[in-house]
């Protein structure tokens, strides 16, 4: 039996997705079954269309499924990916996350694994303390957080970020490299290990 991965991201000129891309490609190489959500837009149309890669990005990926709530009961495992907003996680991703009280409170997400993702436009612009915050939302769902640590040399190839994959993406906004998402594409297949053994201890 697979695994079942939920990658939940939000993007607003792509960077992210593109991560969010290279974690489901990883997962899926470790035999996982991924669904692959963004979380829905709450930034006006006016201020999308003031920046052309913002709104080149929402139409190129108005397909992809939304993420619910029954996506997190679905998964084994989750993959949230954000971009960094002053050291934090996007109010996108937020709400998303703050709407699932009542699935904590019923015990439906404690004791699943989690990892996250991430961009910012600079190298120091706050890539850890973002990850970090993130994990805070594990710590309070009781979740088993899985970084990537530097168990793999994508990772110190990529920046040595042990937390994440994360992307200094530059003014120029230019999308991730290999080295970032060959440091993704083993995240996702390390979440997607890591779960399988700990559901077999279980099975088990």
């Amino acid at each position: 039996m697979s695994v079942k991965v939920a990658v939940i991201y939000y993007s607003s000129t792509g960077n992210v997705h593109a991560l969010a891309q290279a974690v489901r490609e990883g997962a899926e190489k470790a035999d996982a079954e991924v669904r692959f959500r963004r979380v829905d837009e709450l930034a006006p149309d006016s201020a999308i269309d003031a920046n052309p890669a913002w709104r080149a990005h929402a139409d190129a990926t108005k397909d992809v499924e939304p993420a619910t709530h029954e996506d997190l009961k679905w998964a084994d495992a989750y993959a949230f990916g954000t971009p960094v907003r002053f050291g934090d996680v996007a109010s996108q991703l937020k709400q998303f996350i703050d709407s699932t009280g009542g699935l904590w409170y019923a015990g439906e997400l404690s004791g699943k694994p989690f990892t996250g993702f991430t961009s910012a436009i600079n190298m120091h612009g706050g890539n850890e303390a973002t990850l970090l915050s993130l994990y805070h939302v594990a710590f309070h769902w009781g979740s088993v957080i899985v970084p990537p640590g530097y168990n793999d040399p994508a990772v110190p190839a990529a920046y040595g970020n042990p937390y994440g994959a994360s992307y200094p993406s530059g003014m120029d906004g230019e999308p991730p490299n290999e080295r970032v998402l060959a440091a993704a594409r083993f995240q996702g297949y390390n979440l997607a290990t890591v779960t399988a053994r700990l559901l077999n201890g279980a099975r088990g």
